[in-house]
Order: C-alpha cells, then sequence, then structure tokens
C-alpha cells in the first residue's frame, strides 16, 4: 500500500474520506452515514471493512486516521 492511500484522489475528496474514517472510528454513523461510493472506495484500499457490528477501520485504517 502507498503511503498515501488518497495519493490519486483529489484533495476535496481525500479531506472527506478521511473524515469519514474518523466518523467510523467515533460510531458517528447515525449522525453522518457513509456514502456507498465513500464505503467502497474505503474498502478496496482496505481502509474500512464490515463485520457483525458494523463498520471498522482496518490496522491501515487506523494508521491513516492517527497518522505516522
Amino acid at each position: 500500500m502507498p503511503e498515501n492511500p488518497f495519493a490519486e484522489l483529489s484533495l476535496e475528496k481525500a479531506i472527506a474520506l478521511r473524515w469519514t474514517l474518523r466518523d467510523i472510528q467515533a460510531r458517528r454513523l447515525k449522525l453522518s452515514p457513509v456514502s456507498d461510493e465513500d464505503l467502497r472506495t474505503l474498502t478496496d484500499l482496505g481502509l474500512v471493512e464490515a463485520r457483525e457490528e458494523g463498520l471498522v477501520l482496518t490496522p491501515a485504517g487506523t494508521a491513516v486516521v492517527n497518522g505516522p
């Protein structure tokens, strides 16, 4: 995985996806639901996975949110 998984996306999209990761980590999905497109992008990048308890960050997703 590249150092910045959002390198090929626009700045606006990258910022929005980082906020989405933070919302998933903080369990704020009722207030800020994830769009199907964003969920697909984050899943394809290996940053999020769906489990029985809902969406969770993968270790790579946690690294993106928490920084290096």
